[in-house]
């Protein structure tokens, strides 16, 4: 059984992302995008991509650092204390994965570009209001040796402003998965900020043309292709939103022991210590969970189901209680704008929906599980 543990290399990296992020993009930066009126930063996602970051999943022989999924959960995790946006999740995580599931020219070139910073990726999977990429409708009709795509897409995440989108389609009695630039004639993105003040889009396809080139992986298999990109997301989300309840866990802490009410640290209050102390409880065995879907993506891709779902469902489960105790605890000032907890509530509420939502994934381990 894999160790859930960081090795040192982990930490190493985990440390690395911590002192870069504090300083480069604290919850502050996501506040001041917001006043702007900006979804995303594309300087600091360059600057992420300098580090090695969006190479993270990207084999060496095309830039990449090949790290592996547990790796990408650190950094999503690091990202999630301080609700960073940026494609890390759309692109390094479930681009890249995506992409190496197929051995051509095309699909080496994809992951350099993705490794470099140079292209980002949405993923158009989602036409209604929860995630059920089996249940597509979204046609790709067959025109000559190439198809034409015609319907909608909603909740792309980053696919405002995407470079390409990966856009699940159905081809008859099966599912393709067609990699197509965000500004091929046809397609329509109308951008729009979501409560947590992250870029997602409607996309919808008009006749869309895609050859031959355009399909990723096998016309009608393309879950072969996509389960793993979605597993590797859903991992990596989870980790993230397991981040935030530690940085909403930080942030309420570090409140109880600055507030003063009736001469004493609130602190001090035998009923919030309770709580705290299983808020804290309830982050570790998450942390645990995530830690080990990402070894199972590592050393056993084809059987990671169950952990992966069983990560996405406790840390949306966690990360819903970090919020709401953070909210409380603070009093009033949880409550307003001005206080930074409910952009951790946004954020893990979104987070929540993305890549299937509790139910989704409770189902997904039950049945796993036999019941």
């Amino acid at each position: 059984m894999a160790k859930l543990v960081l090795n040192e290399e982990e930490r190493m990296l985990a440390d690395s992302a911590r002192a870069f992020l504090d300083d480069a993009a604290p919850v502050k930066h996501l506040r001041d995008l917001r006043d702007a009126g900006r979804t995303h930063d594309a300087g600091l996602w360059k600057e992420m991509a300098g580090m090695g970051w969006a190479g993270i999943l990207v084999p060496e022989s095309a830039g990449g650092a090949d790290m592996g999924h547990a790796a990408a959960g650190l950094l999503a995790g690091e990202m999630g204390k301080t609700l960073v946006a940026s494609p890390f999740l759309s692109s390094a995580v479930i681009a890249a994965t995506a992409l190496r599931q197929v051995s051509d020219k095309r699909a080496a070139e994809a992951l350099a570009a993705i490794a470099s910073g140079e292209a980002t990726y949405a993923l158009a999977i989602d036409e209604g209001p929860k995630f059920a990429p089996e249940a597509t409708q979204m046609e790709a009709r067959r025109e000559g040796n190439g198809f034409r795509l015609s319907g909608r897409k909603t909740f792309v995440v980053d696919g405002g402003f995407a470079d390409r989108l990966l856009v699940l389609a159905r081809t008859g009695d099966g599912l393709t998965l067609f990699d197509l630039p965000g500004e091929r004639a046809g397609i329509t993105r109308e951008a729009r900020a979501m409560i947590d003040s992250r870029d997602a889009a409607r996309v919808t396809f008009d006749a869309v043309e895609a050859t031959g080139e355009d399909v990723l992986g096998q016309v009608d298999g393309a879950m072969a292709v996509l389960k793993p990109a979605l597993e590797a997301g859903q991992a990596a989300l989870a980790a993230e939103l397991s981040g935030l309840a530690a940085g909403a866990f930080g942030m309420t802490v570090g409140y109880l022991k600055e507030r003063r009410q009736f001469g004493m640290l609130i602190g001090q209050f035998q009923a919030l210590q309770h709580r705290a102390a299983d808020l804290w409880c309830q982050t570790e065995v998450t942390a645990s969970a995530i830690l080990h879907a990402g070894r199972q993506l590592d050393a056993d891709p084809a059987n990671a189901t169950l952990a992966v779902s069983l990560a996405k469902a406790r840390a949306t489960e966690t990360a819903k209680h970090a919020v709401i105790e953070g909210v409380q605890m603070h009093g009033g000032i949880g409550m307003t704008d001005a206080f930074d907890m409910g952009f951790f509530m946004k954020r893990a509420r979104v987070g929540a929906e993305w890549l299937g939502d509790y139910g989704y994934h409770a189902e997904q381990v039950a049945r796993l599980r036999g019941f």
